[in-house]
């Protein structure tokens, strides 16, 4: 190769990164939703086959009516419980300070409740510094979700134009998402076969742990929520909102926010009712994560809970809360690419060991030969 061709081939490398990068800044602001466009439509191209199928071929029909059913079954519902959600997380960040204020001017009352609980009292601090730190959780906590409401009530506007642009998005991807795929692929530099493998191993372990957070999540707060409805608790749509984001923590998800729930029940006299949202909450509520996790994932494409969790979290973090989606997603590419590495690289890699060595075995020192 003579320099003409390395300065041609660079030349078209140097204008191809400058041109990408110039689309992506214009159309940052639209990264969001065609990201979530992209996902959705992938989560949703079973449905789209099923329809294509019934109605005779017809892509762009089949996609209008997967949009039409996922809006109706899926995106009102979601709206109007997300309404509720957002006018019980002002009310609750409105009383929760008062109503602390309100019990600690109850002469004993902390002394009252603590001192039933074994090794407590003996070790209680004093009930004003109690208070004084309560009446900060309340303020700094309240303060959190004002400022999320009125951010979410800012960007209204905003948000209609990214619903726009994501379910136009959805019925792109839904008619023509693979020949999109395989004109990515092709500029891609591997072979057909590793690109396949990278597209089937992230498919796969994607879909997994969508299903397994959102799907078991939803069901998780659904039911705890019930329970909280049925018992009067304050806010209980906000704090059902609440346990399906915390479900992603394996084993005590939901019960970070039950078990305080039960906790304000039986202080505010409500024995009875702190006893049956207990037992449902745990009993019937924290089951169904054993029940419809290994249904849902799977052995082989489960994702370790460890990167679920700190996925779940640093994409919450990071993208806010769409991360609740951007963050697993991020994790099976990151896997995927690993896995892809292996492939590609492995002759020059040591064979993967079958079983792990312990370190007492390998500093075993060797057996002395009989002939010795």
């Amino acid at each position: 190769m003579d320099y003409r061709d390395i300065f041609r081939r660079s030349s078209v490398l140097l204008l191809v990164a400058l041109i990408s990068g110039l689309f992506l800044w214009m159309v940052r602001s639209f990264l969001m939703a065609l990201l979530l466009a992209a996902i959705f439509s992938g989560l949703a191209s079973p449905m789209f086959r099923w329809f294509k199928k019934r109605l005779g071929g017809r892509d762009g029909l089949s996609a209008s009516v997967t949009l039409l059913v996922l809006s109706l079954v899926v995106g009102i519902p979601l709206s109007i419980f997300l309404g509720v959600v957002v006018t019980q997380a002002l009310d609750v960040s409105q009383s929760a300070r008062p109503w602390i204020e309100a019990q600690m001017e109850r002469p004993g009352v902390v002394q009252e409740y603590l001192s039933a609980i074994p090794l407590v009292g003996e070790y209680m601090p004093d009930e004003a510094v109690i208070a004084s730190k309560l009446g900060e959780f309340a303020s700094t906590a309240g303060s959190f979700l004002a400022n999320s409401v009125v951010d979410l009530s800012r960007g209204t506007a905003n948000f209609f134009l990214q619903l726009f642009v994501m379910l136009y998005a959805m019925y792109f991807f839904l008619t023509n998402g693979r020949s999109i795929l395989n004109r990515i692929l092709y500029y891609v530099p591997l072979e057909a076969d590793a690109e396949e493998e990278l597209v089937e191993k992230f498919v796969t372990v994607t879909r997994a742990v969508l299903k397994g957070s959102m799907v078991i999540g939803v069901i998780q707060g659904a039911l705890a929520g019930a329970a909280f409805w049925v018992a009067g608790v304050p806010g209980w749509a906000f704090w059902t909102a609440v346990m399906v984001v915390l479900s992603i923590v394996p084993a005590i998800g939901s019960a970070l926010v039950w078990i305080p729930a039960v906790a304000y029940l039986a202080v505010t006299g409500q024995g009875g009712a702190a006893l049956a949202v207990g037992l449902w909450c745990g009993l019937v509520a924290g089951s169904v994560d054993n029940f419809l996790r290994p249904a849902l994932v799977g052995k082989d494409t489960k994702m370790p809970d460890l990167l679920v969790l700190v996925g779940t979290l640093g994409g919450i973090f990071l993208f806010g809360a769409v991360g609740f989606i951007f963050g697993p997603i991020i994790v099976a590419l990151f896997l995927a690419v690993w896995e892809l590495y292996g492939e590609v690289f492995k002759e020059w890699l040591p064979p993967m060991p079958e079983k792990p060595v312990m370190a007492t075995e390998s500093a075993a020192p060797a057996k002395p030969d009989a002939t010795e």
